[in-house]
């Protein structure tokens, strides 16, 4: 084997690669990866004049962040030289300059630029000793007070354990992006806690999964088939697959699927799942000799299903709560004789024959499934719902799964209507206020948007229904099912047990909207009229067309996908806004994937950049959160009342003291930094996202790109999210190929067997 000196001295062998290094102080992030840690940061580094493009798996580095690196030089020809990072490490700085910018990136409570600049002009290079060992001294400085020293005393005190914590996951090859998490959770007991048993990070801290764990358990030798990691991996599992839509798995599936995962033989991981059976962290139930037609005919021994506990029971509840309901025949009484005169006279509306028997099926049954695809009535069928029951004396609840849902149900109905979140008086740490011992107060309660509920909530709300309230779910059975676990609305319609109305006929105001014509072509199968004309609501703009007019090449998919994403953002920031008068926070692009370059992460990146330009804010999960930005809630947070898919703008982005302030319709929330993994930006989001919410105008990039989320569906809902104007942007084959692909996954649930239990089918 051949060996090469190279200048300066060092010792190179064949096949070696030359390994540079770099210590720089990180000037801005461009780009960052929040599931992989990539990034594209900017760098001052010595002896180089201008900043230096560094890239590499950098996981939650911040502006200020001082680094040493390993890695090698390239070009890139699109984006010129490059450093490629193979090891990082992140130091104190030592200069008066690193100082300052590490101190005002707002890492320690208190200090954000402005005092960074005063500390850092008063002490030096002594800065960061002085506030580690004589931080009273900070009373020197002008404009700093006795509340502000211990402020940022207490803040570097646990920003020095939350190094430790991740300067440990480092050193095990993980990603640091949930290390004040960790630190939140558990203080000083962190370590201890990591070292002692890993998996307990993904059972107590949203965020972190299994996979993370298992690295860090790996890191420090943990025996792969040792109890904890296969209890950890099959929990794992089943919560990947209630993330689905899933209540259960088959014990076969489960096995296979934690097998593959854990990389262990499934005899030693069907021991454990025995044990956890024992002892009660899952639960096992026969599945139906019905259900299983479409399973292998050859399968003679029923299958069983495995639910974790809080799916289960909240099967088990859902059923029981509407076998009751619905058997009870207590209740409001209404006088029938007259009745479709009487709500006509008083609602001023002529109701054909299918709305009508939807009214009279509410007053004469104690639960009413109501269903119907935009433009069919629902909402003035709700109407004579109301009107009917109000002249009767009923008090009457009205509900929506989100607070945009709540809304326009209250302006369409002129009542009070609120999330079931909030009917129910959520309040952590204790939880729902309104349960079967403290039960809702009402003669009718009316839940609108019931495809998006899941099992869990469907359950948590009918404990607080008494049996003698009557109960109306409203919702379009076409649409994407809920986020959560479940297919409550179609197992309740599917179960053949509860009176259902579908309501078809479109009105003549709605035929002369061409979103709502086309949503219901789609659902039909049919292409869309993509016309265009002056007067219509409805636009398709052809990709392939408009990339060959620039003579670019139309049959490359990744042209296109740029193209499209440059188009929407000046879709968004330009055209549509100034043509039709609407600010840009009014438009919403919706999209059918969070990943790739019309991906919602991509898309915010360039809409962010052309609304909300320049600017501070505070930086978390590859975004950069400013003032004005439009951001989303993406998981239940209970303690601050606000709920996956809310969206709001952030007002202000505090750099001392670390935190947003976003405003939700007329609420103030405050985030601290560890909190902004709850947040995304808004500009884009995924069509699931958009369940519930209508805005008055929508953007939809169509491409095969997203191929494997192309379903009739998705598209359906999609477009019946626009109120005025409807702009698909893409190609007529991905178009095409989202209508005729009408696979809709299955859901493991059994929630409509066990309706069928508990009650006998109805013939409606």
């Amino acid at each position: 084997m051949g060996r090469t000196v190279q200048p300066g001295g060092v010792l190179i062998t064949a096949g070696e690669k030359i390994m540079d290094h770099l210590r720089c102080v990180v000037e801005r992030i461009t780009y960052q990866n929040a599931e992989n840690g990539y990034a594209v940061i900017k760098c001052r580094a010595k002896g180089y004049q201008d900043l230096v493009t560094v890239i590499g798996a950098m996981p939650d580095v911040h502006v200020g962040s001082v680094l040493n690196l390993g890695g090698t030089w390239k070009v890139n020809a699109k984006y010129g030289r490059q450093f490629v990072v193979e090891t990082w490490e992140e130091t104190l700085p030592a200069t008066a300059y690193g100082i300052e910018k590490y101190l005002g990136s707002g890492l320690v409570k208190g200090i954000g630029p402005a005092f960074a600049g005063r500390i850092v002009r008063q002490f030096g290079e002594q800065t960061l000793e002085i506030i580690e060992t004589s931080p009273e001294r900070l009373l020197e400085i002008e404009g700093i007070g006795r509340v502000r020293v211990e402020r940022i005393r207490k803040s570097w005190e646990e920003q020095k354990e939350i190094r430790n914590i991740m300067l440990f996951l480092q050193s095990h090859d993980v990603s640091t992006a949930h290390a004040a998490r960790i630190f939140k959770t558990y203080g000083n007991e962190s370590l201890k806690i990591v070292q002692e048993n890993p998996y307990r990070l993904a059972d107590d801290i949203w965020g972190i999964g299994f996979k993370t764990a298992d690295t860090i358990a790996e890191k420090l030798g943990f025996d792969k088939e040792k109890y904890v990691r296969l209890r950890s991996g099959l929990l794992y599992t089943l919560n990947k697959l209630s993330e689905e839509g899933h209540c259960y798995a088959t014990r076969a599936l489960l096995m296979k699927t934690g097998a593959e995962l854990l990389a262990v033989e499934e005899d030693v991981l069907s021991m454990t799942l025995d044990e956890m059976i024992r002892t009660g962290q899952v639960i096992t139930e026969k599945i139906p000799q019905t259900d299983q037609a479409e399973q292998a005919e050859e399968n003679t021994v029923p299958e069983k299903a495995i639910y974790l506990p809080p799916f289960y029971f909240s099967e088990v509840g859902t059923a029981k709560r509407l076998a009751a309901i619905y058997s009870n025949q207590e209740g409001i009484q209404v006088p029938l004789i007259g009745l479709s005169e009487r709500i006509s006279s008083r609602t001023g509306i002529i109701y054909d024959e299918v709305q009508l028997q939807a009214i009279d099926t509410a007053v004469r049954s104690k639960i009413l499934l109501l269903t119907g695809g935009p433009g069919t009535g629902k909402t003035t069928t709700t109407l004579g719902i109301i009107t009917a029951f109000k002249a009767a004396g009923a008090r009457i609840l009205l509900a929506a799964p989100t607070g945009r849902a709540a809304k326009r149900l209250s302006e369409a109905t002129h009542m009070e209507a609120k999330t079931i979140h909030r009917l129910l008086e959520v309040k952590p740490p204790e939880g729902y206020q309104k349960n079967e011992e403290n039960p809702l107060r009402g003669d009718v309660l009316i839940v609108d948007e019931c495809s998006m509920i899941d099992i869990m909530l469907m359950y948590h709300l009918l404990k607080a229904v008494p049996d003698t309230m009557t109960l109306i779910l409203v919702g379009d059975v076409d649409q994407l099912p809920s986020v959560g676990a479940g297919n409550v609305l179609r197992d309740l319609i599917d179960s053949g047990c509860f009176p259902v109305v579908r309501l078809t006929r479109i009105f003549r105001q709605a035929m002369e909207s061409r979103i709502i014509m086309n949503a219901h072509r789609i659902n039909h199968g049919k292409m869309p009229d993509i016309s265009g004309g002056t007067r219509s609501d409805f636009f398709f703009m052809d990709m392939e067309k408009q990339v060959q007019k620039k003579g670019l090449d139309e049959t490359d998919s990744s042209v296109i996908a740029a193209e499209t994403a440059q188009t929407i953002a000046e879709l968004v920031s330009v055209n549509l806004a100034r043509y039709y008068k609407t600010p840009p926070s009014d438009i919403q692009v919706l999209t059918p994937m969070q990943r790739g370059i019309v991906g919602a992460a991509n898309l915010n990146q360039l809409l962010q950049n052309a609304l909300n330009p320049g600017g501070a804010g505070l930086s978390r999960g590859g975004y950069l959160f400013k003032a004005g930005d439009k951001v989303m809630q993406i998981r239940n947070n209970y303690d601050k009342e606000v709920f996956n898919g809310d969206i709001g703008t952030i007002e202000a982005a505090d750099q001392e003291e670390r935190t947003l302030t976003v405003r939700f319709d007329d609420r103030l929330i405050s985030y601290d930094i560890s909190e902004l993994d709850e947040l995304v930006l808004a500009y884009a989001a995924t069509i699931h996202k958009s369940q519930g919410s209508e805005y008055p105008i929508v953007v939809i990039p169509i491409l095969m790109n997203h191929y494997v989320m192309l379903q009739r569906n998705l598209l359906y809902t999609g477009i019946t999210r626009a109120k005025k104007i409807l702009v698909l942007v893409g190609t007529r084959k991905a178009l095409a190929y989202a209508i005729h692909n009408v696979t809709v996954e299955f859901r493991s649930t059994l929630l409509k067997y066990r309706v069928q239990s508990l009650l006998p089918s109805q013939t409606i």
